[in-house]
């Protein structure tokens, strides 16, 4: 007997993509619909929450019908719909669980409370057919950077994290600074060709007792006090040479600790996810670092890291199959950890 297929309608609606997809049997993407407000955004140089709510409440209904339309399905024939529950932007992050919930509950259909990160990490799933756990699994983002032991889906393990400022965050930061603009990491990422990695000698932190741990704030500030120092001086700034000096030092820190991580805990697949994992330079190094290991390596397609609904459901079927349910009273909740539910 054949088993009957099961279709997920996800929505993800944490940050600034309106995002609605609908996937058949946890690994088939039928449509992956994203409303971006990045141009209204780069207006003030970064996210503005409350403008970023109001967008959500008017794309969401356009996004979720075309969704529908393009994987060719009626409402009807939907199992359950999973939804972006946190973390993120808690007005933002309302908007789709509010949106989700009315839909679960006209159509009685099961919905599902899909963690955003664990999003991501399943992103790498939908390329990656041949891909199971258990693996390792790093996660760069705007918010996150987490080293994460996959031990089964939907189940994780930190052990590794950010003490300050997330990789995505420095790069956004680091981009201002040098007069890119938002957003910061495909900017960077682009200048950085131009320039000379080894021009600049930026820190790379190491936490004592912590081995897995990272932190950027110091190499942030690094960064500032150099370009300081050189409009003090009245020298020329070669921005080129500092995106890539910057960048290298991020790949660096995130190759080094992923792959001292795989061998120490004896993983053979190591994946990254998250936007940061759309960095040409990251997934370059961490290729050949992997390869030089032994190690199998999977990355999602840079539209699959940056924020998607398709990667929500993705998650959302696993839970599904396992019997996970949200009830109506399921709520946003911005601070979210990996793993919490």
């Amino acid at each position: 007997m054949t088993q009957r297929d099961i279709n997920i309608l996800a929505i993800e609606t944490s940050c600034d993509e309106t995002a609605a997809a609908v996937v058949r049997n946890g690994r088939e993407i039928r449509s992956n619909i994203i409303s971006s407000q990045i141009e209204i955004h780069k207006l003030y140089g970064g996210v503005v929450p409350e403008i970023a709510s109001r967008k959500h409440i008017e794309k969401i209904n356009q996004v979720i019908e075309e969704a529908l339309r393009v994987a060719d399905i009626a409402l009807e024939e939907i199992d359950a719909i999973g939804v972006t529950y946190g973390p993120g932007l808690v007005g933002a992050l309302l908007v789709g669980v509010a949106e989700a919930k009315a839909i679960s509950f006209a159509t009685n259909k099961p919905l599902i409370g899909v963690h955003h990160i664990e999003g991501h990490v399943s992103a790498n799933y939908i390329e990656h057919k041949e891909l199971e756990p258990p693996f390792l699994c790093l996660i760069v983002s705007g918010g996150h950077t987490h080293l994460v032991m996959v031990k089964e889906y939907g189940e994780y393990e930190i052990i590794g994290k950010t003490r300050d400022d997330a990789a995505g965050e420095a790069f956004d930061k680091v981009a201002r600074a040098i007069g890119l603009g938002y957003p910061g990491g495909p900017k960077i990422d682009r200048l950085a060709r131009e320039g000379n990695s080894n021009a600049i000698v930026f820190p790379r932190a190491h936490i004592e007792g912590a081995q897995y741990d990272f932190s950027f704030s110091g190499l942030k500030s690094a960064v500032l006090n150099y370009i300081n120092s050189m409009e003090m001086k009245k020298e020329d700034i070669n921005r080129a040479d500092v995106a890539a000096s910057f960048q290298a030092a991020v790949v660096d820190v995130l190759v080094t600790r992923t792959i001292m991580a795989a061998k120490d805990f004896d993983m053979k697949k190591v994946a990254i996810a998250g936007g940061v994992a759309a960095n040409s330079a990251l997934r370059e190094a961490m290729a050949n670092a992997c390869r030089q290991n032994a190690l199998d390596f999977y990355y999602p397609s840079p539209v699959f890291c940056t924020d998607n609904a398709a990667m929500i459901g993705v998650a959302a079927y696993y839970e599904y199959i396992k019997g996970k349910r949200s009830g109506l009273d399921l709520n946003a909740i911005p601070n979210l950890k990996i793993g919490e539910r």
